[in-house]
């Protein structure tokens, strides 16, 4: 089992996401950053409410039965999937997704985790009935299926952070089992179990723990002990990044705030590290994080007025958190494949930065955060203002020195889009 976990590690670090929530003054601030593979383009979709529906509707691998009515919604998803990496609905339930790998089998086929997500916010009104939606699911499909974008055989059961303006909670699984917590202040998740002793689990969580022998006789559960993958718990770097942007989240108080706590490297050069342990994540060359990038970001405002803030694109640190609502038109849905839309524009702008960080990253930030302070005053036309000027900022940064890290610029002048 271990050689086994170490070659799962080594051979795919990837799905790695940060998810961030705290309370102040009555609103909720939520912020999800998503890392998946460095070309898995991730789309920002609108989707409008449906009626008079039946039958079943095909998720990513799977149908399950459909309802009658379904939520508008506010995604951003992998493009080759159905199900999202984070999203909000028409009644400001909001939900982030993230990989854990744990001790209980993943499916060969099933629900994946952003599957869930997607159903939970077309099938629910509020946190607390979003929670109810993926447990019900839970104990109906399993988790699985392939959730890697090129690794057909990468798998892994998912939590979440669910949010609404009357609070959170996280949600918690390990197969069919689950753990819920009520979240009171600041919580994070950071692909790694956090839930210790649950306010509420699967009835036969704890049986189940003690005959597998991780839960000795007349001990209280303790969900996440009990279920994490012990090496992959290490290996994510999970916890490093939990307490990262525990510390972060709890000073953030406006939407900058929370834009400040994804962008964060860490004070590191993003070539360094064994592992992932900054939440703006950037892949290297090393096979621990060559599928560790950050290809979508988010942040929700929740409470007297809700608002939400997409990228659209990867590399929140040279991006913009542009406003998102059921009237925005984010552009043509981002393709598997290279295209001019604006996640591959910004992305070829991104792997141009990469062959000189410390020189070409500033070439173009006085603009970049003049666009991002219009975006916060709630300018739609941001989005496609932000998609004309990516030429621009490429040519300046590519006029820039290059310098630094040769093993890593020459792993990205390798992976470069045409």
């Amino acid at each position: 089992m271990v050689v086994h976990n170490l070659f799962t590690w080594l051979a795919y670090d990837g799905a790695m996401c940060d998810t961030l929530y705290t309370r102040r003054d009555g609103t909720g601030w939520f912020g999800k950053n998503s890392d998946r593979e460095p070309d898995e383009a991730q789309a920002i979709e609108v989707v409008a409410p449906r009626a008079g529906l039946g039958g079943s509707v095909r998720c990513t691998h799977v149908e399950v039965p459909q309802t009658a009515t379904t939520r508008g919604l506010l995604l951003s998803r992998p493009a080759w999937m159905w199900g999202a990496e984070m999203g909000a609905n028409d009644a400001g339930v909001v939900i982030g997704n993230e990989a854990v790998f744990t001790r209980v089998p993943v499916e060969e086929r099933g629900l994946t985790g952003m599957d869930l997500l997607r159903l939970a916010l077309e099938r629910s009104a509020s946190a607390d009935e979003a929670i109810e939606v993926m447990i019900e699911l839970l104990a109906a499909h399993p988790q699985g299926g392939r959730m890697g974008f090129r690794d057909q055989g990468f798998r892994y059961h998912s939590s979440f952070l669910v949010a609404d303006a009357d609070g959170a909670m996280v949600l918690e699984t390990a197969g069919p089992y689950w753990a819920v917590e009520r979240v009171s202040g600041t919580r994070t998740l950071s692909n790694v179990l956090s839930i210790g002793v649950p306010d509420r689990v699967h009835p036969e969580a704890a049986d189940h723990a003690r005959r597998q022998g991780w839960l000795k006789a007349g001990e209280e559960l303790h969900f996440a002990r009990a279920f994490s993958d012990p090496f992959l718990r290490w290996a994510t770097a999970g916890e490093h990044r939990r307490a990262c942007t525990a510390a972060s989240a709890a000073t953030v108080a406006d939407a900058p705030g929370m834009r400040a706590a994804l962008t964060d490297h860490q004070g590191h050069h993003p070539a360094e590290g064994l592992r992932i342990v900054m939440p703006c994540a950037h892949a290297t060359w090393l096979p621990t994080r060559a599928a560790g990038q950050t290809t979508g970001s988010w942040i929700s405002e929740l409470g007297p007025r809700t608002r939400h803030y997409a990228t659209g694109t990867g590399s929140p640190c040279l991006s913009v958190h542009k406003p998102l609502t059921f009237d925005t038109d984010p552009g043509p849905l981002a393709s598997e494949r290279p295209d001019d839309g604006l996640w591959w524009r910004h992305e070829r702008l991104h792997r141009t930065v990469l062959q000189g960080w410390a020189t070409r990253a500033p070439s173009f930030a006085e603009e970049q955060a003049r666009l991002q302070a219009r975006a916060w005053e709630g300018e739609d036309v941001v989005w496609r203002e932000h998609h004309a000027l990516l030429p621009e900022w490429r040519a300046r940064a590519e006029a820039a020195p290059t310098g630094g890290a040769p093993l890593f610029r020459w792993w990205w002048r390798r992976r470069s889009v045409v």
